[in-house]
């Protein structure tokens, strides 16, 4: 209990430090029912009753990347005066199932989802089609094609290969490693295979011991105590790889705590503002960027491609980017890309 108690007050203070984006979504949710939809208005910018209402289906808010595509979704809805409903399951599957369906039963006319589980989800989606409304799966594309108008997401494999290439280019004769992974999610298992290529391509792939890993969800607080357990267990780890910021930043914190972060080079996978502030403070050596606000758009102006009885490509990919010490200061801190 006392250790589970160290690594809760370290995960407040992280997210003081680190996020305030982060803490405000997950601060704005807690006073919400399981499975109530936060509305979002359409600031009056139409009669009542005009335009579209649409719908967001994410898999947490407790992550500034699904706020802030949340933010920018809901900015592009009421541009064009339409409402959107923004949904948190806090990371919860079945929550994330009855969000869906209470989506469904009040008629909207899209769904955006950002999916807990890929493959968990393909009940409520053929329920979604036989209704006729058009889903689009965001970040983490949906597995069955067929009951998603499309996946649109960051090239999620690129992403993976920068940090390969990255992290081959700092270790030229390999090195022991260990990685924070989201095995539940596509988008980040993609990130892993990108990884591998990269050292595959470079005929690395024996060069690099992966010692240790395991999932953390995408989590700063869950990513704490298991890059501690990691680095107990092998204290000559020489990288770790985060697969998004905030995982990253979970290890730098807990390595940071156990007086262990000097010589150990950590990477992860977003461009947030919080990774690219590790960045500039020395903490962190990469992040492969993506763009929440581009694929947020992206959606939008897809879903009403097809509620306008057009025709989109199933699978839109965002580019993704490296980030480093050489040109962060390019994009800066204050915010997403």
């Amino acid at each position: 209990m006392k250790k589970r108690n160290k690594w809760f007050a370290l995960a407040i203070s992280m997210s003081l430090v680190f996020s305030t984006a982060a803490l405000t979504g997950c601060g704005a949710k807690e006073e919400k029912s399981e499975t109530a939809p936060k509305q979002e208005d359409s600031a009056g910018t139409e009669k009542e009753g005009s335009g579209k209402k649409f719908a967001y289906c994410t898999s947490t808010l407790n992550n500034p990347f699904m706020t802030t595509i949340g933010d920018a979704l809901k900015e592009a809805c009421e541009a064009n005066g339409d409402e959107l409903v923004i949904y948190d399951p806090q990371y919860d599957q079945a929550k994330q199932i009855s969000q869906i369906e209470d989506a469904i039963t009040q008629g909207v006319d899209g769904i955006f989802l950002l999916p807990v589980d890929s493959d968990g989800v393909k009940n409520v989606l053929q329920t979604a089609k036989d209704k006729d409304i058009p889903v689009i799966a965001l970040d983490n594309p949906v597995t069955d094609v067929g009951l998603v108008a499309a996946n649109v997401a960051s090239d999620n494999f690129n992403a993976g290969h920068i940090v390969g290439e990255a992290m081959i280019k700092d270790f030229p004769d390999g090195a022991k490693i260990a990685v924070i992974d989201s095995p539940t999610m596509v988008a980040c298992v993609d990130r892993f295979e990108g990884f591998k290529a990269a050292l595959e391509e470079a005929g690395m792939t024996d060069k690099f011991e992966i010692c240790a890993q395991q999932d953390a969800q995408a989590s700063l607080e869950k990513a704490m105590p298991i890059a501690d357990n990691m680095i107990q267990a092998n204290p000559d780890i020489e990288a770790f790889y985060g697969i998004n910021d905030p995982t990253a930043l979970g290890i730098i914190a807990a390595l940071q705590a156990a007086d262990k972060l000097e010589g150990i080079k950590i990477y992860g996978v977003d461009g947030s503002p919080d990774g690219k502030s590790a960045i500039e403070n020395g903490t962190l050596q990469v992040t492969a960027a993506q763009s929440p606000v581009g694929i947020a758009k992206t959606s939008y102006d897809n879903m009403l491609k097809v509620l306008d009885g057009g025709t989109i490509e199933k699978d839109i990919k965002v580019e993704t980017f490296k980030i480093d010490k050489d040109n962060v200061s390019e994009y800066g801190v204050d915010g997403w890309q």
